[in-house]
This record gives structure tokens, sequence and C-alpha cells, in this order.
């Protein structure tokens, strides 16, 4: 009797193990391969771009190895059209990828117009519900599932954040992709947002590149005392110009986290796209085991960051507030 007692309780440990070895994750069992449809980056490369090294660590710590249980297939949409991106999602699954990964929010829409069985894992997509990428957060309900931002409620905050910069600011302008409709989302929330700051909103709207030159003439001529820029993928070297932009006309700027304090740019506010890269690296290894992404539920991000830059406010004759200063996560001297 006690050795049939010992045999079960074994027999328990070695299904607790398994249990606890599969929520960990490991390998399947076979090469899974990846499809990266990339809107900007114009390479795969964990050397020297933070997101995939973070989701090849990620990959790392469930087990993989790159090369021998992973293998990756990439495709760049750096300098394209937002049509093309559908083109690059549809060589990727002529070379019979398992999944795709897709950062941002136009190549996810795009990718999803072209497969809806192939399992598509957002990283850093804006709105996906409202935007009828997914049913719900909790069920997604299709072949789309991931990590996703409720950019809405950030663009909020961000016109909040611009305000206790400049107590001044009694106007602000608004760059802002028309063509995104996560963008056309976030853009509604500052309208909403702005009048109980005592803020009135100068809406800049573009569809392209070939725009920016009239929507930064828009821009000069409304003289707002700040500026939130809501960037889409357009191409690869209009966010440079913007920063730019702001910087010649000493117009103070908000920008999305890790896009703008680098050039020059006074602040970036929202959750960094490497960080979910790590995360993404669970939903791969859930989907490669046999996961549905239908029942995977969406995460969004908790942490945020708010980055200054205090030479930027100084070239501007900005002095900002201490307060502001000590919520600050970095602070650029």
């Amino acid at each position: 009797m006690a050795f049939s007692r010992m045999i079960s309780c074994l027999g328990l440990i070695v299904v607790i193990l398994v249990l606890v070895s599969a929520s960990l994750g490991a390998p399947p069992g076979r090469v899974v391969r990846v499809g990266f449809l990339y809107p900007i980056s114009s390479t795969f490369d964990p050397a020297t771009n933070r997101f995939d090294r973070e989701l090849v660590e990620g990959l790392r710590e469930l087990g993989y190895t790159p090369g021998r249980d992973v293998v990756f297939e990439f495709r760049s949409g750096a300098g394209r059209t937002q049509q093309a991106l559908g083109l690059l999602a549809a060589e990727l699954l002529a070379a019979k990828v398992d999944m795709l990964v897709v950062p941002g929010t136009v190549a996810v829409q795009e990718a999803a117009k072209v497969t809806k069985t192939v399992p598509i894992v957002m990283v850093g997509t804006s709105d996906p519900v409202e935007t009828g990428l997914i049913a719900s957060l909790a069920r997604p309900g299709g072949n789309v599932t991931g990590l996703a931002v409720n950019a809405a409620e950030v663009a909020a905050k961000r016109v909040q954040l611009l305000k206790e910069a400049v107590p001044k600011l009694e106007r602000v302008a608004v760059l802002w992709n028309s063509s995104i409709t996560s963008m056309t989302l976030g853009f509604q929330v500052i309208e909403r947002a702005a009048p109980t700051l005592g803020v009135t909103v100068q809406s800049v709207r573009v569809s392209g590149s070939d725009e920016f030159d009239q929507a930064f003439a828009a821009i000069v001529r409304g003289r707002p005392g700040g500026l939130i820029v809501l960037f889409g993928p357009l191409r690869e070297n209009d966010l440079p110009r913007i920063v730019e932009f702001g910087v010649k006309h000493r117009i103070p700027t908000i920008f999305e986290l890790g896009q703008g304090v680098r050039g020059g740019g006074l602040m970036e506010f929202g959750s960094g796209q490497w960080r979910m890269a790590r995360r993404a690296a669970s939903y791969i290894d859930k989907i490669a085991n046999g996961a549905n992404p239908a029942g995977l539920p969406v995460e969004e991000p908790t942490v945020f960051e708010l980055v200054i830059n205090l030479k930027a406010a100084q070239a501007m004759g900005l002095t900002i507030p201490p307060s502001l200063l000590l919520r600050a996560d970095r602070v650029i001297e």
C-alpha cells in the first residue's frame, strides 16, 4: 500500500513537472519558422537593433536556439508604400512560415488582409479592438494576438505632459497620419482632453511623405506653443524631418517613446516596443506548441516611460518644472 502511494506521488510529481515545463515554454521538437514583417527597419539584426535583440533573448530564455529550434524570415517595408506591406506578407507566407511577427499597426492590418489562418503576433499595435483587428483583448477570436497599446489613452496623457512642461501653453498642433485608423482615435481623444487643460488644438493631417512641407508650413502659420506627433510608418527619413522642424522653429514637441529626443526633441512618452518584443517570444512559443491565437489573450503594457531632453528645453528657453523632472524616467542633460 505504501509502495503504491509512493508510485502515485511520483506520478503526480511527474505531471506537475510536465505542467511547469509547459508553462515555462520549450521548443516543440521541430524547427519553427518565424516570419518578420517590419514596416520601417531595413534589417533584422539582434546585434544592433534592440527590438530584435530582446525578442531573440526572450526566445533563448524559453529554451530556443536560433538556427536550431527557430529560423527567421525577414521582410522590410522601409521606403515602401503601405500597400506593399501586404505583398511582403504574402512573400513570407509563400516561404511557408509558421507565423508572422509584426510590429506596429499598419503592417498588422495589411498582413491580416492577406491571411486569416496563419497566426499573426502583433507587437505594439494601437487599439486593435477599436480598429477591428480582434474581437476583444481577452479573446481575440481570429488569427491575430500579441501585444497592443491603448494609444488613444496615451495620446491624451501627452497633452497633459506637454502642458506641464509648458505651463503657458494655449495652443497645440497635432501632426497625425489621417490614413491610419488608430491615429484618428488618438486625435479624437486629444481633442476631448485639450479643453479641460485650457488648450486649443490645431489639426495638421498628413497621409504621405510628400505632404510634410505643406504640413510644416501650416504649423508655422498656426504659431502653436507646442506640438504632439502621432507618427505613422511613412518613410524611414520622415521622423528626422519632423524632429529637425521642431528644433529649427523652437517648438516644444512630444513624441512616442524612442522617436524624438535623440535628434533634439523635447520629450517622449510611451511604452517601448523593445520591452514588448521580449514578451512576444512567449506568444511565439505558445503558438509553436499548438496554442490557437483566437484564445490567447492580448497583453497591454503596464510600464510607461517619460524622457525629457533638458538640453533641448534650455535651447528653447524653457524651464521644466522640478515636479515634472522628478517624474521623468530619463533626463538628457
